[in-house]
């Protein structure tokens, strides 16, 4: 047993093909399919289910790919051990973000870490909470950006700062007379929301109860988007109104009057953005540079 074999074993668990584990794997599906096999013959057990058009996992194998995951993340912890006594802030740091998150602080995350920490650049991804937290626990991530609450096991949480809500709508529309809006007002408007996945769209919904009851659901224009920048662009067009959290409020380029934003009346809406990582995870400094460079950053200063 080899770690390149529990490297394919995990590899084609996630792909559930063997020419897409190949290509994953840079080496050629029969050399793949042969180490697989030789495996299974050396465990006497088949840890793959195959078919014409389809590879499962059979029950045992499932365990045995789970096993797999943390012999393989235990031995990168190895490797990331034996960087950290040299410099734990030597080398990439693979940082995940939540959709309406990323896009608004990395361009000014990025500059900073590239001053406090020029040798650890990064390796940036976008996606949904569950995803990240999978990337997380796998090791494919080692910190993620989330917006509480967020609890998994064994990964420890640090909440860097609170975000407020705002209300966006076209200029011209009768709220831009208003120097703020009420949650209230959202239960009869076009709210143009997020789709699901997104945790920044039932953030809105709880901040926005009303949108919720019975028969309000009827009136909403059930438009949603997969961005929030999508929508800023809808509701420029007259479509309706949406809600932005702040570091998303200026980072538009239409000219003055296309778009209008108005803060919540108290109780203000916010969220909550933290940090996670693995509490096994190696590189603690990294971890506290990065953390300490997002709260410099200007975006998340309300």
């Amino acid at each position: 047993m080899t770690l390149t074999e529990l490297r394919y074993i995990v590899t084609l668990a996630q792909e559930q093909h063997f020419g897409r584990a190949a290509t994953r794997c840079h080496v050629s599906q029969p050399t793949l399919s042969v180490a697989v096999k030789k495996l299974e013959d050396e465990l006497g057990v088949l840890i793959f289910e195959r078919s014409k058009n389809n590879v499962q996992l059979t029950p045992v194998g499932e365990t045995i790919v789970a096993q797999a995951q943390v012999v393989l993340e235990q031995t990168h912890a190895i490797k990331e051990l034996a960087s950290a006594g040299k410099n734990q802030l030597s080398s990439p740091l693979r940082v995940g973000a939540i959709y309406t998150v990323g896009p608004y602080l990395y361009p000014h995350l990025v500059p900073q870490l590239q001053k406090v920490a020029p040798e650890m650049p990064l390796y940036i991804e976008e996606n949904f909470t569950p995803n990240l937290a999978d990337k997380l626990r796998s090791g494919a991530l080692d910190a993620i950006i989330v917006a509480l609450p967020f609890s998994e096991p064994d990964v420890l949480t640090k909440p860097l700062y609170d975000e407020p809500f705002y209300v966006m709508m076209p200029a011209g529309h009768p709220w831009a007379e208003l120097s703020s809006i009420s949650s209230a007002n959202l239960d009869e408007k076009s709210l143009l929301l997020l789709g699901e996945g997104h945790c920044f769209r039932d953030q809105v919904l709880e901040a926005c109860p009303a949108v919720r009851k019975p028969g309000v659901e009827s009136k909403q224009s059930k438009v949603e988007s997969s961005s929030l920048e999508t929508i800023r662009h809808m509701v420029a067009s007259g479509l309706g109104v949406s809600v932005l959290p702040l570091s998303a409020v200026d980072t538009h380029h239409y000219a003055p009057g296309v778009i209008e934003v108005r803060p919540f009346s108290p109780p203000v809406p916010y969220r909550t953005i933290a940090i996670a990582w693995r509490a096994s995870y190696p590189r603690p400094k990294a971890i506290d540079v990065l953390a300490d460079s997002i709260r410099l950053c200007s975006v998340s200063k309300s």
